[in-house]
């Protein structure tokens, strides 16, 4: 069978389904599962709505939901296309972090329509995972989501992104004995993934002043008149020193380069940066710098692939962090708890590290709880349990 076969066989009705949790084998079950026995669990949670975490699946189960306009590396393919992307990730919920997932792909991309229908969806669910979704809609429909909904709402492909980069650096830096506070730090691509990142590395101890944000027009400065609202955010917090130009100027003396746009960096760019440096170049399929170039001038390079090393998967974030939120019962997600996941998965092999192992494996046992514990004790410091 060719490898082609195989995904397809493999995909074949699927990759989930139902299962109950209790028995159903005599009329006895059936009165206790159904009626008339499950009214009295539906007059007390009408009675105490906080008893829903308690007596149904709330507790441990989310929504993940698309409206199939940004698909991984596929673009805009539409609800139907995403399902087996929506049905993965589900899948990757169960398998790392216990949690149930229910796939929602949503027929419409106008951002008042999405918000209405998640909030109608919402008392289903524990939290609400958001994915690909494109930018800018995804910024306004997360920030309207959580808002309206006392309940974790969370971007994926902004903030697990973010939070495993953040871990990531923060091990880099640690092999190389380097403060992240001391880095010069060049993001390269302002998208949902870009904003996210150049946030987290913010909250996480990078410098804002230090730190400088491009996108295909070259570096983000206040000067600049074509930025929309969230790249005018970046411009008043990063880009102290005011650099204007492209990326290849903004490269030159740089500590780090995190790639998070798809476009091609050109290596005599690279070639211009501080020496024993770090390069994370995370476009899928096609890394921003090869990772063969890359090597020639970093100490650490890592991507977004898993034929490399240090691969950068939203997999170490997300079921952890989900877990942890669901078990203290958050009503958000804050910035201190992304803060605290990203600490959990770089301490997971901070024993461990070389230049080729700053990230545990997206198989690692060890990550998810670790994750869920420092997440869901963010969240109690972070006020934000019932």
């Amino acid at each position: 069978m060719s490898n082609d076969e195989a995904v397809f066989a493999l995909h074949r009705a699927g990759k989930l389904a139902v299962t109950s949790t209790v028995p159903l084998s005599s009329r006895a079950d059936l009165s206790l599962a159904y009626t008339p026995g499950v009214a009295k669990v539906c007059e007390a949670i009408a009675a105490d709505p906080a008893l829903v975490h308690q007596y149904t699946w709330v507790s441990h189960t989310v929504a993940v939901v698309t409206d199939g306009s940004a698909v991984l590396g596929l673009g805009n393919i539409g609800p139907a296309a995403a399902l087996p992307v929506m049905e993965g990730k589900a899948v990757l919920f169960k398998q790392f972090g216990g949690v149930d997932a229910v796939p929602i792909c949503l027929a419409t991309q106008d951002v008042d329509e999405i918000v209405a229908t998640v909030t109608a969806l919402a008392p289903s669910f524990g939290g609400i995972n958001l994915e690909d979704i494109a930018a800018p809609r995804c910024f306004e429909i997360e920030r309207r989501l959580e808002d309206a909904l006392p309940i974790p709402v969370f971007h994926d492909d902004q903030h697990g992104t973010a939070i495993v980069v953040l871990a990531a650096l923060r091990n880099a830096a640690a092999l190389l004995e380097r403060k992240l506070g001391d880095l010069r730090v060049v993001v390269s691509g302002a998208g949902a993934a870009g904003v996210a990142v150049t946030k987290m590395l913010i909250a996480g101890g990078v410098r804002a002043a230090d730190l400088v944000v491009c996108d295909s027009r070259g570096t983000i400065h206040n000067g600049r008149s074509d930025l929309s609202a969230a790249k005018a955010e970046l411009a008043g917090i990063t880009n102290g020193h005011g650099l204007c130009g492209s990326i290849v100027d903004a490269l030159a003396g740089a500590d780090v380069l995190i790639g998070v746009s798809g476009g091609e960096i050109p290596e005599e760019a690279v070639a211009t940066m501080a020496p024993n440096g770090i390069i994370f170049a995370l476009a899928n399929p096609t890394p921003e710098v090869h990772p063969a170039v890359a090597a020639r001038y970093a100490a650490v390079v890592a991507t977004g692939r898993s034929d490399f090393p240090n691969q950068i998967n939203n997999v170490l974030a997300f079921p952890g962090l989900f877990r942890g939120a669901l078990d203290a019962q958050a009503t958000r997600i804050t910035e201190g708890m992304k803060v605290a996941a990203a600490d959990a998965i770089a301490e997971v092999v901070a024993g461990e590290l070389a230049a080729d192992a700053i990230v545990p494996s997206p198989l690692d046992p060890r990550v998810a709880p670790a994750v869920a514990a420092a997440v869901a004790a963010a969240a109690r410091r972070d006020g934000v349990t019932r």
